[in-house]
């Protein structure tokens, strides 16, 4: 399905729905109106359709630039294959994915191409590698999973962070956007709001995982038991991934202890 979000900005989403991607993955083309060539945003899966739809969306305009938010494979598994198909170089933050001519995004300087500026915001926290894209014209952000159109993302242990995923939010709400083109689901109106509840949200989470060790939980699973008891358990494995991120930071602040396996404890007197 394509879906104008802007005059400069057209989603395709992809046909792989699940309960972590939703209604699937958003594959952005991104130019400036009248501009004779087009930017790709996450080409997304290796499927030749999805593919075929992203180029049909382009209408005629060649893809100058293919850049990847981060490289999980619901966003990166066809970039390369794209990025060839249409002859441009793809770029992202990943070690070893940028191609020949792609620039560099961890030095933050503006992406220039399709008439349009884009300013990469390496956002690590989901995932190490990951960069949301500002397209000031809009006065918009590309998120990719660090926010998302529905819902919530999962800070994915131990490649996510979760000191480092609370900071990119914080860069984020610093930016003041109106709007996000979120990695999943619909478009954000309401940028500065979507990204304040997930401030609030992840340190609300803190303070039961918190609880949960208070109460005598002491591994991942059981703190996952007590603090998602209401979520669908078929999420409780990628819940368990934020519950590690968010106990190996309160270690390292010294607010938890561990045996260094997978019992963890409140620091302090009676920790149990």
């Amino acid at each position: 399905m394509t879906e104008t979000w802007s005059p400069r900005v057209t989603r395709v989403l992809a046909p792989n729905p699940s309960p972590l991607t939703l209604e699937g993955t958003n594959s952005f083309v991104v130019g400036e109106p009248g501009a004779s060539t087009a930017m790709v945003i996450d080409p997304g899966p290796d499927d030749e359709g999805h593919a075929t739809a992203v180029v049909r969306a382009c209408d005629g305009r060649g893809v100058e630039l293919v850049l990847l938010t981060h490289t999980h494979v619901d966003h990166a598994e066809g970039a390369r294959a794209f990025a060839g198909r249409v002859g441009a170089p793809l770029a992202a933050l990943a070690p070893g994915w940028a191609s020949p001519g792609a620039p560099d995004l961890a030095a933050g300087d503006p992406v220039v191409a399709a008439g349009l500026e884009l300013r990469p915001l390496p956002t690590p926290g989901h995932a190490a590698d990951h960069c949301c894209f500002e397209l000031a014209a809009d006065r918009a952000v590309f998120t990719g999973d660090h926010v998302l159109g529905r819902g919530t993302t999962v800070v994915e242990w131990p490649g996510g962070d979760m000191s480092a995923y609370l900071a990119s939010l914080e860069l984020l709400l610093e930016l003041r956007p109106e709007r996000l083109y979120p990695g999943h689901g619909p478009l954000v109106p309401d940028a500065v709001a979507r990204v304040g509840g997930y401030l609030a949200h992840r340190l609300d989470r803190e303070a039961q995982v918190l609880a949960a060790l208070g109460a005598g939980d002491r591994t991942p699973a059981e703190v996952v038991a007590r603090v998602y008891a209401a979520v669908d358990p078929a999420l409780h494995a990628a819940a368990e991934l934020s519950v590690r991120a968010h106990l190996a930071k309160l270690v390292r602040e010294g607010r938890v202890t561990t045996d260094g396996g997978e019992r963890f404890a409140p620091a302090g007197p009676g920790q149990g």
